[in-house]
């Protein structure tokens, strides 16, 4: 049944499409408008760039949940894989590591984190909303929930990573003798007989004291660099409609696999028209709402719409857009497998190409060509419908 409110494939455009009768699931047309009535723009076949973390399994434990969104689960995103996690409060994700990098974004809740690396040198630390965390290949870690409880975004650097595949310190020990195990430890089977004969990966567990009470003596001492970085004490690049943090090996010198920036863009605005020269770009949506055109060789383009939860990516070179489509700011996350940030403005590159160059391959005037914009500073977020702005609820 159809009613005037429906939406239907119809576009106004052009006139074409016409009524679909069902059976249909609005609540997906009503989620993707761009899907169900693409823009005229949009061209060719091109694969699906967007994953909601609300279609993942939940794996549910005593304690927390993990959900993950790898190839598997959307198979463009060929470098990288993403975990969203849940800790109750004291709550482990046991001790473990894994040979894929791991960067990882607190979402909400406050936690302590934990590390060995390679040097036997450790890491201890609390980490709040908006603070980050890098572990590279190898270096065991844990993460426990402190009196808020938690919930934050993982990426790991290869797409094919599986939450369900890391090595235990629970797992690894009810897979070795017992004679052995108490060999290591210089204890008698009988003082280990209640080791875990199973994996804990995330259980409960008492809300640890201050570090200062906590932290234990390391000969080795602690890691050089270290393995969080708090957001706070970032400068975010300031634009016209918002703002970025570039968060990369300049700043957070643990992170050699994966940098990122984290991305506002108040209402009315857009992450201007850009590509990345150096890695695809997995995105994961914070907050608000979003479209985005992914453009490929060939004339390939196809637009997706996106809510706070929700994966998107962008092939390595592709040009694309973020648009802000809500009445909030959209705060989202753009990840890539490359230690360095790096992106390459549309305006900056018309700008600062000879003016007759670009006015002879884009049909314009000069005089129009010579005031196409060129700021002093970089401005990543431009204005889409400035007036939109004057309209946000407060």
């Amino acid at each position: 049944m159809t009613t005037p409110n429906t939406p239907q494939p119809q576009r106004k455009s052009d006139g074409k499409g016409w009524l679909d009768f069902g059976p249909r699931n609005l609540s997906r047309d009503n989620e993707n408008p761009d899907i169900l009535v693409p823009p005229v723009t949009d061209h060719g076949t091109m694969p699906n760039m967007r994953y909601s973390f609300s279609d993942a399994h939940n794996r549910m434990e005593e304690g927390g949940w993990a959900r993950e969104v790898t190839i598997r689960e959307l198979p463009a995103s060929d470098e990288l894989a993403g975990v969203n996690m849940a800790l109750a409060p004291g709550a482990y994700r046991e001790l473990h590591w894994h040979k894929e990098a791991e960067w990882g974004l607190m979402l909400y809740g406050n936690a302590r984190i934990t590390a060995i690396d390679e040097n036997g040198q450790s890491y201890i630390d609390d980490v709040e909303e908006g603070d980050l965390w890098n572990f590279e290949s190898g270096v065991a870690h844990s993460i426990q929930a402190l009196d808020k409880g938690c919930e934050f975004l993982l990426v790991f650097s290869e797409a094919n990573f599986s939450e369900n595949q890391t090595l235990l310190l629970s797992d690894w020990l009810a897979h070795t003798p017992d004679d052995i195990v108490a060999a290591n430890f210089k204890k008698t089977e009988e003082e280990l007989a209640s080791l875990p004969k199973t994996e804990k990966y995330i259980f409960n567990g008492t809300i640890p004291g201050s570090i200062e009470a906590e932290k234990r003596t390391n000969p080795n001492g602690d890691v050089v660099n270290p393995l969080t970085l708090h957001l706070d004490k970032i400068a975010p690049i300031q634009s016209e409609a918002g703002r970025a943090w570039i968060l990369d090996q300049k700043v957070f010198p643990a992170a050699k696999t994966i940098s990122a920036a984290i991305v506002e863009v108040e209402p009315g605005g857009m992450r201007e028209l850009h590509w990345h020269p150096k890695s695809s770009e997995w995105q994961y949506y914070i907050k608000g709402q979003a479209r985005m055109t992914v453009f490929n060789s060939n004339g390939l383009a196809r637009t997706y719409d996106f809510s706070a939860g929700d994966v998107g990516y962008v092939p390595n070179v592709a040009g694309h857009y973020v648009q802000n489509t809500g009445d909030e700011t959209l705060v989202f996350v753009e990840v890539f497998r490359n230690p360095d940030y790096s992106d390459i403005s549309l305006n900056k590159w018309l700008a600062t190409t000879p003016v007759n160059n670009v006015a002879e391959h884009l049909n314009l005037p000069k005089e129009l060509v010579q005031n196409l914009p060129q700021a002093e500073t970089p401005q990543p977020v431009i204005w889409f419908d400035k007036d939109k702005a004057a309209k946000k609820p407060f």
